[in-house]
């Protein structure tokens, strides 16, 4: 305990010290990569300070780039950097889906090739699941991965994927067997984004700008040294990698404590006035305080899930329940703001529309997706009660 308290002021100082104080409570994102460019030059001197302490991945292993912290010691990182208010100092999928993948199922040499790329923010990843004709039934997708010997020709295409027009390599699922059950001919490759034959399509959204794109595939040379786990066994690095993300939607893993917005609270006060220190409308008052309530209870249960998970790694299938609450959750909160709100919920562009306003109308059309992205509800739903409770399907 008195060796945990020492790295809590060792890190509280740390951060006082080397923490750019432009950064603090509105810092912009940084996901690394060749084609990624920041509009702060404290963003990048943040990201060094960080990576030469490991913490851009800091339970990984050193020779990673890691500072290989125990599940204790990353847990009081993240506290302290959510009280600093600081930025996350890498994010993407690297860092929360392929990287923790290739730990678990990688070999010796993929792992050489590809994780100190990640932790120094050199290579930036996208990930290749959906297609156009497979989504929440994942399995049926029809990208095929030919063999040729020592490497793979790739042919199909993948759809909302997440960044790839920012992206320099990809973890994509292939089918390489059409001749036994779905779930049995699946492989699971890495591939490079300037490779010949693939091309990107950025997607809009009603939101406005989306990070989501469509990616084809054409003759796509893939070695087969990029095979991760078995081929026609891809399917299980796949559910797994699939509870890496949905740990990261949910939460659980995030360093940093992010920009500053009006609380649910702050817009409840600003638009049905108040009582003392109270909202003064009793409807809105209540909805206010079962979301926070709610919020709370959450928190304190993924704080408990983290500090019972003596592994330090992802949890399992508990992870399908942290994604559902967190997403639905969230889903009720911007409906409440956006009731709040009334005809000023409507607010995308305009003198006429406070920033606030115009920010939360986009933030409410663009988390429709996030009952969906990582596995729909409906998905999660049946994984908790298959995998969590046992009930029969």
């Amino acid at each position: 305990m008195n060796d945990l308290s020492e790295f809590r002021a060792d890190t509280k100082a740390w951060l006082h010290e080397n923490l750019p104080e432009s950064l603090i409570a509105g810092g912009e994102e940084y996901s690394g990569g060749s084609r990624e460019t920041v509009q702060n030059p404290d963003t990048l001197r943040w990201f060094e300070s960080c990576y030469e302490q490991g913490w851009t991945v800091p339970t990984w292993p050193r020779e990673f780039g890691g500072a290989a912290l125990e599940s204790v010691q990353a847990k009081v990182l993240q506290q302290e950097m959510a009280m600093a208010r600081a930025p996350i100092p890498l994010s993407g999928m690297g860092v929360t889906m392929i990287g923790p993948t290739l730990l678990e199922h990688g070999t010796d040499d993929q792992r050489a090739r590809h994780l100190s790329n990640i932790a120094n923010g050199k290579v930036r990843w996208c990930q290749g699941y959906s297609e156009p004709n497979a989504g929440s039934d994942l399995a049926s997708l029809q990208t095929r991965a030919v063999d040729q010997g020592d490497y793979y020709l790739v042919n199909g295409s993948k759809i909302w994927t997440s960044g790839a027009n920012f992206a320099d390599w990809i973890f994509c699922l292939v089918r390489t067997n059409t001749e036994v059950p779905k779930h049995e001919g699946i492989s699971f490759v890495l591939f490079s984004m300037d490779d010949p034959g693939v091309s990107v399509k950025p997607i809009i959204l009603i939101a406005g700008n989306s990070p989501f794109c469509q990616c084809f595939f054409d003759d796509v040379k893939v070695s087969k040294t990029d095979l991760i786990g078995v081929e026609n066994r891809g399917w299980t690095v796949a559910k797994r990698l699939l509870q890496h993300e949905r740990s990261m939607i949910s939460g659980m893993g995030s360093l940093g404590g992010g920009g500053r917005s009006m609380t649910l609270a702050e817009t409840a006060l600003s638009f049905y006035g108040k009582i003392g220190s109270k909202i003064a409308d009793a409807p809105g008052r209540e909805a206010v305080s079962k979301i926070n309530m709610d919020r709370q209870a959450f928190s304190l249960t993924q704080r408990r899930a983290v500090e019972e998970n003596t592994s330090g790694s992802t949890p399992t299938f508990a992870t399908s329940m942290f994604k559902y609450y967190a997403t639905e959750l969230d889903t009720r909160r911007m409906e409440a703001l956006m009731s709040m709100r009334g005809s000023a919920g409507i607010g995308w562009e305009g003198t006429e529309f406070d920033g606030n306003a115009i920010t939360d109308t986009r933030s409410w059309l663009f988390g429709k997706a996030g009952t969906i992205a990582g596995g729909s509800s409906e998905v999660q739903l049946n994984i908790i009660a298959k995998r969590v409770l046992g009930l029969p399907d």
